[in-house]
C-alpha cells in the first residue's frame, strides 16, 4: 500500500524500498543493482505503461506518404522501432539520403540497428534537451520536409516549433501508450519512493489509483516533461534528473539516498 508519514518527517525517514516504473534490467551488471547493494534498499521494477504499435491498415488512414519526406525526427527508441516496423510492413524503402534528427545521442546511435550510420545524415542535440534538438533542426529547416513519428500523445513543443517556423512537416501516429494494471503492485507493498520516466507513467498512476495521496512517498522523475507531469499532478518532486551533477537517474538516486539514508 502506498502511504507514508507526514511531510515534516521526510528527511528523517530512511528510504528502504523503491518502485522503478520500468522493466527490470536484463543484465545483473545494471547500476541499479549496485545502488541497491550500496544503500541496502529494496528495488522493484514494474512498467506502468506499455506501447502498442498501430497496424499498417490504421496507419494508411492518416494518408501520409513516408517517401515524400527528406528528414525524420526521433524523440524515443519506440518511435525508431515503430517507424521502421511500419516501413517494413508496408514495403517502403527509405531513401539513403534521408536525414535523421534525434533528441539524444543514444537514440542516434540506436539507429544503427536499422540504417548505415553516417554522421552527415544523423544529427542530435548537444545535451538531450528539446531546445538543443531544435537548434540543430533550425540549421536545416529551409531544405527539409520533416516527418515526426510519435505516439497518440505526441510532444506538442516540437510540433509547435515546426508550425511556427513554417516548416514542411507531418506528424505520424505510429503507436499508442497504454496504462498497465499496477493496482496490485501499488497496494501490495508500502514503497517509500516511486520513480517515473514518462508523463504517461504519472497518468497511469492516477488511472490505477484515482484517490492516490502522496503523503510521505518520495517521488523521482527523469526528464523535463516527466518532472512537469509530476508537479502538474500536484505531487511533490523530490528527485529530478538529469542534472549537471547527476546525468542519470541512478546518479540522482545515489545523491539523494546519500542524504536521506545517512546514519
Amino acid at each position: 500500500m502506498i502511504k507514508g508519514g507526514p511531510k515534516k518527517d521526510l528527511q528523517a525517514k530512511q528510504i528502504q524500498s523503491i518502485l522503478i516504473s520500468q522493466p527490470k534490467p536484463e543484465t545483473e551488471k545494471s547500476p541499479y543493482f549496485e545502488l541497491a547493494k550500496k544503500f541496502n534498499v529494496k528495488l522493484d521494477f514494474y512498467p506502468f505503461i506499455r506501447v502498442e504499435g498501430l497496424s499498417a491498415k490504421d496507419f494508411r488512414k492518416q494518408k501520409i506518404d513516408i517517401q515524400l519526406f527528406t528528414a525524420v525526427i526521433f524523440t524515443s527508441r519506440n518511435a525508431v522501432d515503430h517507424f521502421f516496423r511500419i516501413c517494413e510492413e508496408m514495403k517502403i524503402k527509405v531513401s539513403q539520403d534521408c536525414k535523421y534528427f534525434c533528441i539524444t545521442e543514444a537514440i542516434a546511435l540506436y539507429l544503427q540497428k536499422f540504417i548505415l550510420y553516417r554522421k552527415r545524415k544523423v544529427f542530435y542535440g548537444a545535451d538531450g534537451s528539446t531546445k538543443s534538438l531544435l537548434e540543430v533542426m533550425n540549421k536545416h529547416r529551409d531544405n527539409e520536409k520533416f516527418l515526426f513519428p510519435s505516439s497518440d500523445s505526441q510532444r506538442k513543443d516540437i510540433e509547435e516549433w515546426l508550425k511556427a517556423n513554417k516548416c514542411e512537416y507531418a506528424t505520424a501516429t505510429l503507436y499508442k501508450t497504454v496504462s498497465n494494471d499496477v493496482k496490485e503492485v501499488l497496494s501490495g507493498t508500502d514503497y517509500d519512493m516511486i520513480v517515473f520516466f514518462s508523463p504517461y507513467g504519472v497518468k497511469s498512476l492516477f488511472e490505477n489509483m484515482p484517490k492516490f495521496e502522496q503523503n510521505g512517498t518520495h517521488i523521482g522523475a527523469f526528464g523535463p516533461t516527466t518532472s512537469a507531469a509530476v508537479e502538474e499532478a500536484g505531487l511533490r518532486l523530490d528527485v529530478k534528473a538529469p542534472a549537471p551533477q547527476a546525468p542519470s537517474m541512478v546518479a540522482a538516486l545515489e545523491q539523494y539516498l546519500a542524504t536521506t539514508n545517512k546514519k
